[in-house]
């Protein structure tokens, strides 16, 4: 669904930036950066965080990511000193500053009969009502064949629209968003969660009878 905010819209199924209903110029890792930022509104985002967003499977310098920040910033006519819509948050990352709108599209409202998954580039999981077990011992509702995953390592609930994931005493940790976690947290939709070694995100797809259904990741 586009999000708007100020003049801008982002529009997610076209890649796209626009102002006043003309395009403005980002390059992908802008796009990128934007999209990541714009998803995770209020929440601030570490500068890990985004570099691993933006760069999975590459190390680089903290240079890079405060290039791609500016060419951002130049394009929505920011201020870093007096932010409209990219707040830095100092010693640990950045935030989306300005509120967001939804604009539903072709299937309305984004709780529309669904389902909630579970995705990796080479794994895709649906979560059902109720407790789903995260571990490396089958049976199990998520199972994750890594050494480094405990084999009752996790337990994420499903009540309808609200999810929580609790460790279960995994000995590498389960994490949200970069942060490991003891006990019970709610998670939400387009959450990257850890386990041990495993990286996944938490997606809800309309009608998902393929992997394409899922929609970005």
């Amino acid at each position: 669904m586009p999000v708007h905010f100020g003049e801008f819209v982002v529009d997610f199924e076209a890649h796209q930036l626009l102002s006043e209903g003309r395009s403005v110029h980002l390059t992908p890792k802008a796009y990128q950066l934007l999209a990541l930022l714009v998803e995770a509104q209020p929440r601030a985002l570490s500068k890990e965080e985004l570099q691993h967003g933006l760069w999975p499977a590459t190390f680089v310098d903290e240079a890079n990511l405060t290039v791609v920040m500016a060419e951002l910033r130049a394009a929505l006519g920011d201020d870093a000193r007096h932010p409209r819509y990219v707040r830095t948050v100092y010693g640990f990352g950045y935030a989306f500053a300005a509120p967001v709108t939804l604009e539903a599209r072709g299937l309305g409202h984004p709780r529309e009969p669904g389902d909630w998954w579970l995705i990796s580039d080479d794994l895709h999981v649906k979560l059902h009502t109720g407790d789903n077990l995260v571990g490396r011992e089958p049976p199990i509702g998520v199972w994750l064949d890594s050494a480094s995953v405990s084999r009752h390592h996790a337990r994420i609930v499903v009540d309808g629209g609200s999810l929580s994931l609790e460790d279960l005493g995994s000995r590498h940790g389960t994490w949200v968003n970069g942060r490991r976690i003891t006990g019970r947290l709610e998670i939400a939709d387009g959450d990257e969660l850890r386990f041990g070694p495993i990286v996944m995100r938490l997606r809800w797809a309309i009608v998902a009878t393929s992997t394409e259904a899922l929609g970005p990741a």
